[in-house]
């Protein structure tokens, strides 16, 4: 796919992207992609943050169904556990030398096969002190490339410290949790058997697939769900932490570290040495991994499923990956 060196998205960031599985059911007899209606409405939040144009729910979900339909062949058996993700962008195409809108927008959706990402290990986690990821009625709720290339200095100065994972705070007062750098903050409190599941209410985040998921779950099982403020004073009272993610889906948090006045302030979660996550981690992980390889009824409605004649779209009669590439094709 060709590009001007002179689009907006090369210059001014005007794209957006997202990010979604298609899976493979028990002995491989069908395919269906997880909660595709979910990531069609954010891209289209995405979309007005940064001026360009909606991408019609319809076509969101006709382009996906097709990119995956004609890349089938690469969608893993359903043993692996593995998944063909989904990267869907929008941006700013034509040439545009002043910071005005520019004539044309492309689609596109791209797949990649991707195995199983992190698996359950319990990842440390470090608060980033001296960078915000975004700015009070900024970009954050966004799913633009602008808020994630630049914690990636700061992703890798804290891998080297032994850190898997980074965390943000709000960007006024460094008082409240917001997310993870590329996962959603789910935070457990089960007292006695009464579980309350608490995760941030933020401007500064977007919204996430996966934990809208495990908290629909969560109330299924009777628990108690909680979206509002989190104070960093809160995170002591928690029994488990997990980051929720796309990619990860859900991955178990051993520790959070802050470091203040020259010391370290570390929350434990799981102990040094043990690999083995909670077990309300367990549980919810377990659950949702089973509806989206379809090992569970899907009450929630969330498989969609793919099958030949989402081939059979305006540009591909004859059927075959690389047809659908552009926004003609698909209108």
């Amino acid at each position: 796919m060709r590009i001007h060196g002179m689009a907006p998205a090369l210059n001014y960031g005007q794209q957006a992207y997202e990010g979604l599985k298609a899976f493979r059911t028990p002995n491989d007899e069908a395919i269906t992609i997880f909660r595709p209606n979910r990531n069609a409405k954010r891209l289209q939040h995405s979309a007005e943050v940064v001026s360009m144009p909606h991408v019609p729910e319809e076509l969101f979900l006709d382009a996906v169904r097709a990119a995956v339909a004609l890349n089938a062949e690469y969608v893993p058996p359903h043993d692996t556990g593995a998944a063909l993700y989904i990267r869907p962008q929008l941006y700013g195409s034509s040439a545009q030398l002043g910071l005005s809108p520019p004539d044309e927008y492309i689609f596109a959706v791209f797949v990649i096969p991707t195995g199983v990402y992190h698996g359950a290990h319990p990842v440390k986690a470090l608060i980033l002190e001296d960078f915000d990821r975004a700015a009070p009625n900024g970009t954050g709720n966004a799913k633009v490339g602008g808020n994630y290339a630049p914690v990636l200095r700061w992703s890798d100065k804290a891998r080297d410290e032994g850190y898997g994972i980074t965390l943000h705070l709000d960007s006024v007062r460094h008082e409240e949790i917001d997310e993870f750098s590329t996962s959603g903050f789910i935070g457990v409190k089960d007292n006695g058997g009464q579980v309350t599941l608490a995760v941030p209410d933020s401007k500064c985040v977007i919204e996430s697939v996966t934990s809208d998921s495990i908290q629909e779950l969560a109330r299924s099982y009777g628990w108690t769900v909680e979206k509002r403020a989190i104070k960093y004073e809160e995170l002591k009272e928690f029994t488990e932490v997990f980051a929720a993610g796309t990619a990860a889906a859900l991955v178990p948090i051993r520790s959070i570290t802050r470091r203040v006045g020259g010391g370290e302030d570390v929350v434990t979660y799981i102990k040094d040495g043990s690999e083995e996550p909670g077990p309300l981690f367990e549980k919810l992980l377990t659950h949702l991994k089973d509806i989206q390889l379809g090992r569970a009824d899907d009450s929630f409605g969330w498989r969609y499923p793919v099958g030949e004649k989402d081939k059979e779209i305006a540009g591909a009669p004859g059927g075959r990956n690389g047809d659908a590439t552009t926004v003609d094709q698909m209108d």
